[in-house]
Protein backbone atom coordinates (compact mmCIF):
# COMPACT_ATOMS: atom_id res chain seq x y z
CA UNK A 1 0.00 0.00 0.00
CA UNK A 2 1.28 3.72 -0.60
CA UNK A 3 2.23 5.73 2.06
CA UNK A 4 -0.73 7.87 3.56
CA UNK A 5 -1.06 11.33 2.98
CA UNK A 6 0.06 14.18 5.26
CA UNK A 7 -1.58 14.52 8.24
CA UNK A 8 -2.60 18.41 7.49
CA UNK A 9 -6.51 18.32 6.90
CA UNK A 10 -9.00 20.74 6.17
CA UNK A 11 -11.67 21.02 8.94
CA UNK A 12 -13.10 17.84 9.95
CA UNK A 13 -17.07 18.14 11.16
CA UNK A 14 -19.76 16.45 13.05
CA UNK A 15 -22.39 17.08 14.95
CA UNK A 16 -21.63 15.91 18.72
CA UNK A 17 -22.92 17.19 22.22
CA UNK A 18 -26.22 19.00 21.46
CA UNK A 19 -24.05 21.36 18.67
CA UNK A 20 -21.06 21.18 15.55
CA UNK A 21 -17.88 20.05 16.75
CA UNK A 22 -15.75 21.29 14.12
CA UNK A 23 -11.40 19.77 14.44
CA UNK A 24 -9.13 22.62 12.36
CA UNK A 25 -5.32 22.85 12.26
CA UNK A 26 -4.58 25.03 14.90
CA UNK A 27 -2.89 28.85 14.52
CA UNK A 28 -0.50 30.62 16.21
CA UNK A 29 -4.11 32.31 18.24
CA UNK A 30 -5.01 29.23 19.73
CA UNK A 31 -1.29 29.20 21.98
CA UNK A 32 -2.75 30.70 24.81
CA UNK A 33 -5.65 28.55 25.05
CA UNK A 34 -3.65 25.62 24.65
CA UNK A 35 -1.07 27.24 27.11
CA UNK A 36 -4.42 27.48 30.09
CA UNK A 37 -5.49 23.84 29.02
CA UNK A 38 -2.43 22.92 30.28
CA UNK A 39 -2.09 24.33 33.15
CA UNK A 40 -5.06 21.83 34.15
CA UNK A 41 -4.31 19.31 36.49
CA UNK A 42 -6.03 16.39 34.91
CA UNK A 43 -4.49 17.14 31.44
CA UNK A 44 -1.30 17.43 33.68
CA UNK A 45 -1.85 13.94 35.28
CA UNK A 46 -2.36 12.86 31.98
CA UNK A 47 1.13 13.46 30.52
CA UNK A 48 3.42 12.65 33.85
CA UNK A 49 2.94 10.24 37.44
CA UNK A 50 5.07 12.75 38.87
CA UNK A 51 3.26 14.86 40.88
CA UNK A 52 5.66 17.50 41.42
CA UNK A 53 6.50 17.59 37.92
CA UNK A 54 5.65 20.88 35.71
CA UNK A 55 4.99 19.35 32.45
CA UNK A 56 2.54 22.76 31.25
CA UNK A 57 4.22 24.60 27.94
CA UNK A 58 4.29 28.15 28.44
CA UNK A 59 2.80 30.34 25.78
CA UNK A 60 6.13 30.59 23.43
CA UNK A 61 6.66 26.58 23.26
CA UNK A 62 2.79 26.06 22.03
CA UNK A 63 3.35 28.93 19.65
CA UNK A 64 6.62 27.22 18.39
CA UNK A 65 4.51 23.52 18.45
CA UNK A 66 1.84 25.33 16.52
CA UNK A 67 4.54 26.99 14.09
CA UNK A 68 6.05 23.25 13.34
CA UNK A 69 2.77 22.11 11.86
CA UNK A 70 3.95 20.00 8.88
CA UNK A 71 2.87 17.25 6.98
CA UNK A 72 4.29 14.66 9.52
CA UNK A 73 3.38 16.44 12.11
CA UNK A 74 -0.12 18.72 13.39
CA UNK A 75 -1.78 20.22 16.13
CA UNK A 76 -5.85 20.71 15.94
CA UNK A 77 -8.25 22.68 17.83
CA UNK A 78 -11.85 20.71 18.30
CA UNK A 79 -14.31 23.65 18.54
CA UNK A 80 -18.49 22.90 19.85
CA UNK A 81 -20.31 25.46 18.19
CA UNK A 82 -16.84 27.87 17.82
CA UNK A 83 -15.96 27.57 21.21
CA UNK A 84 -12.52 25.20 21.85
CA UNK A 85 -13.04 22.45 23.68
CA UNK A 86 -9.57 20.12 22.74
CA UNK A 87 -6.73 19.57 20.96
CA UNK A 88 -5.63 17.05 19.28
CA UNK A 89 -2.12 15.82 17.24
CA UNK A 90 -1.79 13.53 14.62
CA UNK A 91 1.51 12.63 13.29
CA UNK A 92 3.21 10.10 10.93
CA UNK A 93 5.06 8.05 13.45
CA UNK A 94 7.57 6.77 10.76
CA UNK A 95 8.37 9.95 9.36
CA UNK A 96 8.53 12.30 12.55
CA UNK A 97 11.84 14.26 12.82
CA UNK A 98 11.91 13.65 16.74
CA UNK A 99 11.73 9.70 16.65
CA UNK A 100 10.12 9.76 19.87
CA UNK A 101 8.27 6.05 18.61
CA UNK A 102 11.60 5.34 17.42
CA UNK A 103 11.95 2.23 14.79
CA UNK A 104 8.47 2.14 14.04
CA UNK A 105 6.57 0.90 10.50
CA UNK A 106 5.68 3.00 7.85
CA UNK A 107 1.85 3.58 7.09
CA UNK A 108 1.00 3.96 10.79
CA UNK A 109 -0.60 7.19 12.54
CA UNK A 110 -0.25 7.98 16.45
CA UNK A 111 -2.46 10.38 17.83
CA UNK A 112 -2.93 12.51 21.27
CA UNK A 113 -6.31 13.93 22.52
CA UNK A 114 -6.94 15.96 25.90
CA UNK A 115 -10.25 17.75 26.65
CA UNK A 116 -9.41 21.25 27.80
CA UNK A 117 -11.84 22.23 30.61
CA UNK A 118 -13.03 19.99 33.08
CA UNK A 119 -16.62 21.23 32.20
CA UNK A 120 -16.18 19.68 28.56
CA UNK A 121 -15.25 16.03 29.86
CA UNK A 122 -17.43 13.04 30.21
CA UNK A 123 -20.02 14.14 27.71
CA UNK A 124 -18.69 12.24 24.44
CA UNK A 125 -17.09 14.80 22.92
CA UNK A 126 -13.97 13.24 22.91
CA UNK A 127 -14.73 9.71 21.21
CA UNK A 128 -16.32 12.39 18.58
CA UNK A 129 -13.39 14.03 18.00
CA UNK A 130 -11.39 10.50 18.00
CA UNK A 131 -14.17 9.02 15.84
CA UNK A 132 -13.11 12.10 12.92
CA UNK A 133 -9.90 11.91 13.28
CA UNK A 134 -9.91 8.03 13.08
CA UNK A 135 -12.01 7.68 9.79
CA UNK A 136 -9.52 10.63 8.36
CA UNK A 137 -6.28 8.86 9.04
CA UNK A 138 -8.09 5.54 7.14
CA UNK A 139 -9.38 7.15 4.37
CA UNK A 140 -5.86 8.65 3.69
CA UNK A 141 -4.37 4.98 3.93
CA UNK A 142 -3.18 4.16 7.58
CA UNK A 143 -3.08 0.30 8.07
CA UNK A 144 -3.37 0.86 11.84
CA UNK A 145 -2.81 4.05 14.39
CA UNK A 146 -1.02 3.86 17.89
CA UNK A 147 -1.50 5.92 20.88
CA UNK A 148 0.58 6.05 24.27
CA UNK A 149 -1.84 6.60 27.74
CA UNK A 150 0.51 6.23 30.54
CA UNK A 151 0.23 2.97 32.17
CA UNK A 152 -1.28 4.36 35.11
CA UNK A 153 -3.99 5.93 33.28
CA UNK A 154 -7.32 3.08 33.38
CA UNK A 155 -9.84 6.00 32.43
CA UNK A 156 -7.63 6.65 29.51
CA UNK A 157 -7.28 2.71 28.78
CA UNK A 158 -11.04 2.05 28.78
CA UNK A 159 -11.50 5.15 26.21
CA UNK A 160 -9.24 3.96 24.23
CA UNK A 161 -10.43 0.21 24.38
CA UNK A 162 -14.19 1.24 23.70
CA UNK A 163 -13.18 3.12 20.36
CA UNK A 164 -11.08 -0.57 19.17
CA UNK A 165 -7.90 -0.43 20.31
CA UNK A 166 -6.18 -2.92 22.00
CA UNK A 167 -3.15 -2.59 24.44
CA UNK A 168 -0.09 -4.08 22.75
CA UNK A 169 2.83 -3.62 25.35
CA UNK A 170 4.29 -1.54 27.42
CA UNK A 171 7.01 0.98 26.89
CA UNK A 172 9.14 3.52 27.95
CA UNK A 173 8.94 6.68 25.97
CA UNK A 174 12.08 9.41 27.04
CA UNK A 175 13.34 7.38 29.24
CA UNK A 176 10.47 8.39 31.59
CA UNK A 177 7.10 7.62 30.57
CA UNK A 178 6.01 4.11 31.30
CA UNK A 179 2.95 3.97 28.87
CA UNK A 180 0.90 0.91 27.63
CA UNK A 181 0.87 1.42 23.91
CA UNK A 182 -2.64 0.55 22.41
CA UNK A 183 -3.08 -0.23 18.61
CA UNK A 184 -6.12 0.28 15.99
CA UNK A 185 -5.75 -2.01 13.13
CA UNK A 186 -8.13 -0.49 9.68
CA UNK A 187 -9.77 -4.06 9.63
CA UNK A 188 -10.93 -3.75 13.12
CA UNK A 189 -12.25 -0.23 13.09
CA UNK A 190 -14.05 -1.31 9.85
CA UNK A 191 -15.32 -3.75 11.89
CA UNK A 192 -16.60 -2.06 15.05
CA UNK A 193 -20.00 -0.62 15.12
Amino acid sequence: MAHPASVRWPPLRCTAGGGVLIIREATLRDAPIFERWDLDPDVIACSTDDPTAEEAFNGAEWAAEIAANSDVSCLYVATLDGRPIGGLQVIDPHLEPTRYWGDIAPNLRAIDIWIGDPADRNRGLGAAMMRLVINRCFADGADAIVIDPLNSNVNAHRFYRRLGFRPIGRRLFNDEDDCLVHRLERDDWRASP
